[in-house]
């Protein structure tokens, strides 16, 4: 089963920090291995954004292209405007990218690898599984 993969786990990965123990990482690396990595446009965005060397770029960019993505659309962003507000209601402040890696998650019934501990306050409220 494909697996959507948050940016959070993508630049720890990307770092090649080996020594790194991470539970995380491990099924990262399998998952690759097995080809189940879905990659998100806006996740490639995220990772791509703020690189100031344009070689490191056009490294990083020719990587993941690896991975095809998964478009979003209208309405994966309906979706994740829907979730923003329904978390909102509930007292959970998220970011728009996060809300829309969880519509497009939830739509294609994949779970999402992350590190990130806002996504398992969102799941306290949103039909997502999560790895991590």
């Amino acid at each position: 089963m494909k697996v959507i993969v948050d940016t959070t786990v993508w630049s720890l990965f990307l770092r090649r920090q080996e020594h790194v123990d991470s539970a995380s990482l491990e099924f990262l690396r399998q998952a690759i291995k097995e080809k189940n990595v879905q990659m998100l446009g806006i996740v490639r965005q995220e990772l791509l954004s703020g690189i100031k060397n344009a070689s490191q770029f056009t490294r990083l960019r020719h990587l993941l292209e690896n991975f095809p993505d998964l478009l979003a659309e209208s309405v994966d962003h309906t979706e994740a405007a829907r979730f923003f507000n329904l978390c909102r209601q509930k007292g959970i402040q998220g970011s728009p990218v996060d809300f829309l890696i969880c519509a497009q998650a939830h739509r294609h019934k994949m779970a999402i690898l992350t590190d990130d501990k806002d996504f398992e306050n969102y799941a306290e409220h949103l039909p997502i599984d999560l790895i991590g």
